[in-house]
């Protein structure tokens, strides 16, 4: 059972009248957490982004899902779609008792037109720190992406990774909240080169390096 079922009764004519009140250049989303790899349950203007209900979570909502209670909600982002939309978006996430985030309401202005007459109304197109988030249909293209930006972190190709480098590159996944998809620890250790026990030994290591390190300890 979804976590948050009992709540798309209200939730889900929450996500029409915003955008209905916002207009045809307004997406709203909402996204129950509890299938990630399809995620979204509702969507208003989906033109936007070019995404349908049953399409996956971004690369946001992973990060979420990883953080737990910490704050995760972003608001007045900017963001760009594949074809070259600018946007601007607001994250917030719904969470249970536990902290967990069990869903999330995202609202994504396409503001491009907006930008390219910003002499104008350069006041509305304001916005805060740009913030990197994919738009797409399958969590495998997020997999990817995720993975081509820890070999980026670490410097070098795989094949001249030692394990200190493996370690760093897990780490970066690990904080990103890479292994909360169910796919991932098979893909991920394929892309390294090594066993998934393996890979499950790493995180091990590196999150217990965390806890003898972090404050209080």
């Amino acid at each position: 059972m979804k976590l948050l079922e009992e709540a798309h009764g209200f939730l889900k004519p929450l996500v029409k009248a915003l955008a209905a009140a916002l207009g045809n250049n307004c997406e709203v989303v909402l996204h129950d957490l509890y299938d990630i790899e399809h995620s979204i349950v509702a969507i208003e203007n989906g033109h936007i982004t070019g995404r349908k209900i049953g399409d996956s979570s971004t690369n946001l909502g992973l990060e979420a899902l990883r953080k737990k209670a910490q704050e995760s909600d972003i608001y007045n982002y900017m963001s760009r779609t594949k074809d070259g939309k600018t946007l601007r978006s607001s994250s917030i996430y719904i969470r249970n008792d536990e902290g967990l985030a069990i869903g999330s309401i995202c609202i994504n202005y396409n503001i491009t037109d907006f930008l390219m007459a910003a002499n104008v109304i350069n006041e509305f197109t304001k916005t805060g720190e740009n913030v990197e988030e994919s738009y797409v249909s399958d969590i495998s293209d997020i997999i990817e992406q995720m993975l081509d930006e820890a070999v980026k972190i670490v410097g070098k190709p795989v094949a001249y990774m030692q394990k200190e480098d493996k370690l760093k590159a897990i780490e970066f996944l690990d904080e990103k909240g890479f292994f909360t998809v169910k796919r991932a620890m098979e893909r991920v250790a394929q892309f390294f080169d090594v066993s998934k026990f393996t890979i499950y030994n790493y995180l091990d290591e590196i999150r217990a390096t965390k806890e003898r390190t972090s404050p209080g300890m």
